[in-house]
């Protein structure tokens, strides 16, 4: 899996028809900055409202996905999410002039197509992974729906189904890494069975359905003035059975297509969960209601894990910024640079890290045969890492200076002794006007917090 947050190289675009609304839409890709996540964006409605790919904007689950926003609404988004995910793409913005998303040929295929074609590019900011502690499960008795996580440092899914249909018969699929998703996944369609037909379109639903952009399963007898109509419906002088029970279609992908586009569907659906997962995934029998219900399940635990912010030090991973990148930005030299590296940085919040050992220069004179790091170089360490955050909202950090104009309200909770290391996360409080910024901040030996406090910093250009 990536370690850093991706977005696309440039702007990309695609037509198509919306399964359910029937409508023609134009939907455009854009670049979106780390920390960004996944927006759609509505332009053909007054005030170009945006909605945010989250689980709790789910307002409809008729045979899709919808999500609805500020008075905006997005039909089926399921798919694009998937192919999102699958190529590990955190931040993007994606433009739609109708009310849903092109069902294209029922798969995720062409969205992966022309997201390839718009490039990946890497960003400087970590993903925020969820990783489970423990298993989380949902299970919905009338529906015979089970779904569960369980903890794997890594992002699998594995889906079985049962119709009790001789067609279909019981079908397994599995992504064991989600580089596979491409190759093994995403050219899977949508599918249902024929008896459905005629409901879905009595339910005002499939208005854009067409026998090329999906999988109609026939698992009883048809009569011949059955097919005629169905041939009506879709506008088709003449539809047939095949002797595998598809009607008039394209031969299958896989054997096991309907099963693995229920993969491709529980991929989707979690995305609204709104961060990147680790962990397996099992799913019996799933549909859009029972993945949604278990994004929230999953959303909620987020949320409990995220209760206090902690920031999340992996020392495995290779940072945003490294010492070397760190001076080329700040100023400061030995003894007085005392961050050694950054380990997330966005538009809003920054994070890093200060190794306290007793080789530091001023232990030989802050008590020295009990040796507590001095509060004020913990505040300096945490204005460094402030600073970076404030640097990193203009295009030539080298070119500036940043001056700290105030230290408020700060709390030393534990002291700090060699041998600790520091991860400090620094937050902008609003936006920065006219140069100054205001943050606060939050010092860390593993979860137990030993400073805080606000602080406000100007940032000047060196030639001015």
């Amino acid at each position: 899996m990536k370690i850093k947050q991706h977005t696309i190289k440039k702007s990309v675009t695609l037509s198509g028809v919306g399964l359910h609304t029937g409508v023609q839409a134009n939907m455009t890709f854009l670049p979106a900055k780390p920390g960004h996540g996944i927006k759609f964006q509505r332009i053909d409605l007054e005030g170009q409202p945006t909605v945010d790919a989250d689980v709790d904007n789910v307002v409809d689950l008729s045979r899709g996905t919808t999500i609805e926003q500020s008075g905006a609404r997005v039909n089926t988004v399921e798919h694009t999410l998937a192919a999102l995910v699958g190529l590990e793409i955190d931040n993007v913005l994606i433009q739609l002039d109708g009310p849903e998303t092109p069902i294209m040929d029922g798969s995720s295929k062409q969205f992966v197509e022309i997201l390839n074609e718009a490039g990946m590019e890497e960003q400087n900011a970590l993903r925020d992974f969820f990783e489970l502690q423990d298993g989380i499960f949902y299970r919905d008795s009338a529906r015979d729906v089970e779904i569960g996580a369980l903890p794997l440092d890594d992002y699998r899914v594995t889906v079985m189904i049962d119709y009790n249909s001789p067609v279909l018969g019981s079908q397994h699929a599995y992504l064991n890494d989600i580089s596979m998703f491409e190759k093994e996944i995403a050219s899977c369609r949508t599918f249902c069975f024929l008896h459905e037909l005629e409901m879905l379109h009595k339910n005002n639903l499939i208005k854009g359905g067409d026998l090329n952009n999906a999988i109609v399963v026939v698992d009883r007898i048809v009569e011949d003035h059955e097919l005629d109509s169905i041939a009506k419906l879709f506008n088709k002088p003449k539809v047939e059975v095949k002797k595998e029970g598809i009607l008039n279609n394209v031969e299958l992908r896989y054997k096991n297509e309907p099963a693995r586009h229920k993969l491709l569907d529980v991929i989707g659906d979690l995305a609204l969960a709104g961060r990147p997962i680790k962990a397996q995934i099992l799913a019996a029998r799933p549909g859009h209601a029972a993945n949604v219900a278990f994004a929230k399940k999953l959303k909620r635990a987020m949320e409990k894990s995220s209760k206090h912010n902690l920031p999340k030090y992996n020392p495995n991973l290779p940072p945003v910024l490294d010492i070397n990148q760190i001076i080329n930005i700040l100023p400061h030299r030995y003894p007085f640079l005392l961050i050694d590296k950054i380990i997330h940085l966005d538009d809003e919040s920054v994070s890093g890290v200060k190794n306290v050992t007793a080789n530091e220069n001023f232990f030989q004179g802050h008590f020295p045969g009990n040796p507590v790091m001095p509060g004020v170089l913990q505040v300096e360490a945490m204005t460094q890492i402030g600073g970076i955050l404030v640097l990193n909202t203009v295009p030539d950090p080298e070119n500036y200076w940043t001056y700290f104009l105030a230290i408020e309200n700060f709390r030393f909770r534990k002291m700090v002794l060699p041998g600790d290391t520091m991860v400090i996360k620094c937050d902008l409080l609003g936006p920065i006007k006219r140069g100054i910024a205001k943050m606060a901040g939050r010092a860390y030996v593993g979860n137990t917090l030993v400073c805080e406090g606000t602080m406000m910093a100007s940032i000047v250009r060196k030639d001015s």
